[in-house]
């Protein structure tokens, strides 16, 4: 399913498609410890493989990830997505943020325009995030969101806890 990649805009921030030149910082995060609870630090080859990925859903299921860009600077500050496919039992909705954007909202802000455009423009049917139990952060920006704890929703690792952003009913 072909869809053309949104450009979404916030007070703050624009959310873009993934470019070339945004794998250096996009790498050097997922090299990091940083990136421990998506199941890293990645070598390069498993980093690009994952950026691919996260650009390449676009074409297959009609979502994938997004460029965090500060409208005021033009400094890449994460990422956000929506995955699909066969690691993701249902649609599921995810983000990172680089180091010196932490605790400025910048999450929760991407994160919830993503969310609506999934519900409101692309109209799935249902958002989850896959969270590890351990990473307090995403766990308080899930309940931020509005997400609430499903433990009956299906999961590929069982260790993770699963929020849900929406069911349509």
């Amino acid at each position: 399913m072909a869809e053309e990649i949104p450009t979404l805009g916030t007070e703050r921030l624009v959310l873009r498609p993934m470019r070339a030149g945004d794998w250096p910082a996009y790498g050097a995060f997922m090299a990091s410890e940083r990136a421990r609870y998506m199941g890293g630090p990645f070598d390069t080859e498993g980093a690009w493989g994952i950026f691919c990925s996260d650009h390449a859903q676009w074409s297959l299921f009609g979502v994938g990830s997004l460029m965090i860009e500060e409208r005021a600077t033009g400094a890449v500050l994460g990422n956000v997505g929506i995955n699909s496919g066969p690691l993701f039992p249902e649609w599921e909705l995810g983000w990172m943020v680089y180091p010196g954007a932490e605790s400025r909202g910048i999450a929760f802000e991407a994160a919830a325009a993503l969310r609506d455009w999934a519900r409101d423009r692309r109209g799935l049917e249902t958002l989850v995030s896959y969270v590890d139990a351990e990473n307090t952060r995403s766990r308080r920006l899930a309940e931020r969101l509005g997400a609430v704890l499903d433990p009956a929703a299906p999961r590929n690792d069982p260790a993770d806890l699963v929020y849900r952003h929406f069911r349509r009913a």
